[in-house]
């Protein structure tokens, strides 16, 4: 699908198809001007505008027609109300288009979330990239289960990490890292009976309070420094969005979990595995080191993947 924007000179940003066959060109243009970083940021609400789009077609393509509204003029109708309805979805605080946009500025050269970019840069040799990023922020929202090994998984969770770092203050990184750890980067999630996920990424266990879903599975606890299997309720989610909030939310509003938070700010990965294992967040003696060399795997990751 070949990527249009609307036209400054003949619509707003607001109002704007998504198919609008005349913009192209004209963002190819206002890529060489000093208006860059606006461009940056049109070429990403337009990109989460066609995703959009597409989801809203399958929504409809799954749904059985009730023969009143059907014909040619009818499927044409609700084509345009679509289009229009992806466009008023795109570029909302926290949605896609962000994680799109950071990609785009660092594959144009930007590097930086303010959208720096040079005015030499062709769109056309960013957009296949950003695409596939696009694609991978969209199945981490939808719950694909995420994939094995450190680079796909710190890949496929990063624009959810990044958005909850933003709102919590805990670094990406750092989240990204302990997720890795408790999961095995993927290998091990935590499953329902019927062998579906989760969607528990940290390894939080359901306590009195939890009123949500609940996963049973046998674990490893250390008991007076040895290992044991035993059986344990663990959280179960709707998404590896809501663990990360929940996490987010058990290390910045529990008093157990205050050095924690504090370290955090520092950046230390060293320093704020030890303040999680001081508070008991685990019962493995060596999780501190475990946990910050998985933290600074993660990191690396992110780095590379820049």
């Amino acid at each position: 699908m070949a990527l249009t924007l609307p036209s400054s000179s003949t619509a707003s940003p607001s109002n704007a198809l998504a198919v609008d066959i005349r913009s192209l060109n004209n963002l190819k243009f206002e890529a060489g001007t000093a208006n860059s970083a606006a461009t940056t940021r049109e070429a990403a609400k337009q990109f989460e505008s066609l995703f959009m789009r597409e989801l809203i077609k399958s929504m409809r393509d799954a749904t059985m027609k009730s023969g009143l509204m059907e014909g040619g003029q009818a499927d044409l109708g609700q084509d345009m109300l679509d289009q229009q309805l992806s466009v008023t979805m795109s570029g909302m605080q926290g949605g896609l288009s962000e994680a799109i946009s950071r990609q785009l500025s660092r594959q144009m050269g930007g590097g930086d979330p303010a959208f720096s970019v040079p005015s030499t840069v062709s769109l056309q040799q960013a957009m296949p990239r950003v695409a596939a990023a696009a694609t991978t922020s969209t199945s981490a929202q939808a719950g694909t289960p995420v994939p094995k090994g450190r680079d796909d998984f710190v890949q496929h969770l990063s624009g959810t990490a990044e958005r909850v770092a933003q709102e919590s203050g805990i670094p990406a990184s750092f989240m990204l890292g302990q997720a890795g750890h408790e999961t095995g980067w993927g290998k091990s999630e935590i499953r329902n009976k019927d062998g579906s996920t989760s969607f528990n990424l940290f390894g939080i266990k359901a306590d009195k309070g939890w009123t949500g879903k609940v996963a049973d599975i046998t674990t490893t606890e250390y008991i007076n420094g040895t290992p044991r299997k035993v059986t344990a309720k663990f959280r179960a989610y709707d998404s590896y969005e809501d663990s990360f909030r929940d996490y987010a939310k058990l290390i910045t509003e529990s008093p157990r979990y205050e050095k924690a938070q504090a370290t955090a700010k520092t950046g230390s990965a060293v320093a704020y595995a030890s303040a999680l294992q001081k508070a008991g967040y685990a019962t493995d003696p060596e999780y501190a080191k475990k946990l910050s060399g998985a933290i600074n795997s993660a990191l690396r990751a992110q780095r590379a993947q820049a």
